[in-house]
């Protein structure tokens, strides 16, 4: 698979992310492939697995924001193999969040999977949290 195919799946998934943090899931949903392995860890709740789980999930993570506007994207590493390829990002936004009026500016440490489905990379896996700086050893502690 040509690096730069890739490379377009990526961008595709930064595309994404600007229409989530507006609300919107559908170009999400386009990246994910059609198999029931899927799944996707975001800030606001569990892992899920299997593309309805996936695609409920994350239409509530969408519905969470309002007004978004893309900051910035951090590569922090990529290993990529024939069928597989893994993306490690810092995903940097503004938007409101919840109820609030308040813009807010959210920064979000992101593991991307893709694989190689008949010559295209189609996500299969994601992973999203809040945890971009150094954490107590007492934040993995549950309330």
């Amino acid at each position: 698979m040509p690096p730069d195919d890739l490379e377009s799946a990526i961008e595709q998934g930064h595309f994404a992310l600007s229409e989530i943090v507006k609300g919107n899931v559908e170009p999400f949903l386009s990246l994910y492939s059609e198999r029931e392995d899927v799944t996707v860890g975001n800030p606001f709740g569990p892992f899920a697995r299997g593309r309805q789980k996936v695609a409920e999930t994350a239409a509530g993570a969408a519905s969470r924001y309002r007004e978004g506007e893309i900051v910035g994207f951090e590569s922090v590493a990529r290993y990529v193999t024939n069928d597989l390829a893994c993306v490690v990002e810092v995903e940097r936004f503004q938007a409101k969040v919840g109820r609030s009026d308040e813009f807010a500016t959210i920064a979000l440490r992101v593991t991307s999977i893709f694989r190689n489905e008949g010559g295209t990379w189609k996500l299969v896996h994601r992973h999203a949290d809040p945890i971009t700086t150094p954490q107590p050893p007492e934040s993995v502690l549950q309330k």
